[in-house]
């Protein structure tokens, strides 16, 4: 064990999770690839969903230990609905990021958590502001596919959530309907 320790700090851990959020007018996308894999080595599972729902339209994008961050998303689903009864009303989404913040910073010590993602280049040059919902979608689409294409732990399904006053939608793109490019 000690000679994997050193080995990881030599080389890195490759956490391998593609997540990604985009506002468009009336709403906001979040996007995630959904392979977990234990060490960077064993593929665990192609479909995990990433996108974990803490209250009726706040989300977040998980990326580590699955089970750190289940553990993390169950304690503040629970602070937040408190927090929400206390209050009367729906969270807002500062709230949340507050409360999941707090949580991951007093217990930095025990977590792992992180994301590496290959999409810098592709949202550097196609993210515009003011896009339409199904631009959005495209963009997160593409930006996944492009990830997931790229990166040897990335992979499995894209899952995408849209968040809108009117509620939310689920959409889940299996990976042989995800987009194509060139060089794939």
């Amino acid at each position: 064990m000690e000679k994997r320790f050193m080995d990881s700090q030599i080389k890195g851990v490759s956490t391998g999770t593609t997540i990604l959020a985009v506002t468009f007018n009336g709403g906001v996308i979040i996007g995630s690839d959904s392979r977990a894999s234990i060490g960077g080595y064993y593929v665990s599972s192609k479909t995990i969903n990433k996108l974990i729902q803490v209250h009726d339209r706040i989300f977040c994008c998980i990326a580590g230990s699955l089970a750190d961050a289940q553990a993390v998303t169950k304690a503040a689903k629970f602070q937040i609905s408190f927090h929400s009864i206390q209050m009367e009303s729906p969270p807002l989404v500062k709230a949340a990021a507050s409360v999941l913040k707090e949580l991951c910073y007093n217990n930095k010590e025990e977590l792992q958590a992180g994301f590496i993602t290959y999409i810098y280049g592709y949202a550097d040059a196609k993210y515009k502001p003011d896009m339409s919902k199904e631009e959005c979608l495209q963009f997160a689409t593409n930006a996944l596919a492009l990830a997931m294409g790229r990166d040897n732990v990335s992979g499995g399904v894209a899952h995408l959530v849209v968040i809108t006053e009117e509620g939310v939608e689920h959409i889940v793109i299996p990976g042989d309907k995800l987009p194509k490019f060139h060089d794939e």
